[in-house]
């Protein structure tokens, strides 16, 4: 099956199985204008449950396809991979919540959408917390459904409560950033990149590639010690160039303003690399910028620039390609033929997106 069709038959499956969660028996009662409620709520996590790379879900169902062998256990496992997808939806709106975002995958933000004709912020962002919880709870129930019908039932569910719990520890620690000290840019740039492993590469990498492993038959212990591997340096290379994405990409690709980290003051490695790089009158500026309250659009061109011509771009770029590397060595170690190294490798190289490529894509190009 090829890239897009499997993007369909994970499209659909999603939406069939969070409206399925989320369905109100036919036969419940509710005042008119609660159900009213309810029922945008819902709709609402239909609608947000809809779009995105499905990175995630593609990840797990190639790893399954590379060390799988018996495929008739397909469809349990793109259950499992929409179980992700559906966290990751969750996991969307509460961030969003938080930033206080307008926009997610170019339509508003759940808890924009939810405060309805009125514009009521109070009920939106209130309707959003559950919608993320619901979600939540969606994806648990999903993974536990699939993981009845795979291999490791037990350490798949207990992966994927693991997966959860990182990435709400991730979350503490990305609010718990912003009171780094900027004058310590490496210490700045330590504490983002754990923000990364506990919050993006759990769930992101290492989650999909230990699911994967898991439902092939790979026992837990070496599934685990694979996926990280692999999964750790992954996963902060992706949310490096997805920072990266942030100033050099465009709206119309990412499906969120240009500079929106810089506008909401995130304490990302690039700040730190710019900081590092900067001049002293550079890096007061740098300071004074991110410690204000706001920034507007002049400050966040400015800071861009400034990422630009201290070096922080071509440093991120090169962090990138280091992790690359080592996940493609730990790849490599896992010992497998060579057709399932070579599906790994292209499942991993989408995470790594055109903005930066290694060596070896650009031979391939």
């Amino acid at each position: 099956m090829t890239t897009t069709a499997m993007l369909g038959v994970i499209e659909r499956r999603i939406t069939e199985l969070v409206s399925s969660f989320l369905a109100m028996p036919d036969d419940e009662r509710l005042d008119d204008v609660c159900a009213a409620v309810l029922h945008a709520t819902i709709r609402q996590a239909t609608v947000s449950s809809e779009g995105g790379k499905r990175l995630r879900a593609l990840l797990a169902v190639d790893t399954f396809g590379a060390l799988a062998s018996d495929d008739s256990r397909r469809g349990a496992l793109i259950d499992l991979a929409c179980a992700v997808e559906v966290f990751q939806t969750a996991a969307l709106v509460h961030d969003d919540i938080i930033d206080d975002a307008d926009l997610r995958r170019g339509k508003p933000a759940a808890h924009k959408a939810l405060a309805g004709p009125a514009h009521d912020a109070a009920l939106g962002t209130g309707l959003g917390i559950m919608l993320g919880d619901l979600l939540a709870t969606a994806s648990v129930d999903i993974a536990n459904g699939a993981a009845r019908q795979l291999p490791n039932a037990d350490a798949i569910i207990q992966a994927f409560l693991t997966m959860h719990r990182e990435v709400e520890i991730g979350q503490v620690l990305d609010l718990a950033a912003v009171q780094c000290p900027m004058s310590d840019p490496e210490r700045l740039a330590q504490a983002s990149l754990d923000v990364f492993r506990w919050k993006t590469a759990s769930y992101t990498t290492i989650a999909p590639l230990e699911l994967g492993m898991l439902a092939a038959g790979m026992s837990p212990d070496e599934a685990r010690r694979h996926a990280l591997a692999i999964g750790d340096p992954l996963g902060l290379a992706f949310q490096l160039t997805d920072d990266l994405l942030d100033v050099v990409g465009s709206s119309s690709a990412t499906g969120k303003p240009i500079g929106g980290d810089i506008r909401e003051g995130k304490r990302t490695v690039l700040l730190a690399d710019a900081l590092t790089g900067a001049t002293p009158d550079e890096r007061r500026e740098l300071t004074a910028m991110f410690e204000a309250p706001m920034r507007d659009e002049t400050q966040t061109a400015r800071a861009i620039a400034l990422f630009h011509t201290t070096g922080a771009i071509d440093r991120s770029r090169d962090r990138i390609e280091t992790l690359w590397t080592r996940s493609l060595h730990a790849i490599e170690m896992m010992g497998c033929p060579t057709e399932s190294r070579t599906i790994l490798e292209q499942a991993c190289a989408r995470f790594v997106p055109s903005v930066h490529y290694t060596p070896r894509e650009q031979d391939s190009m």
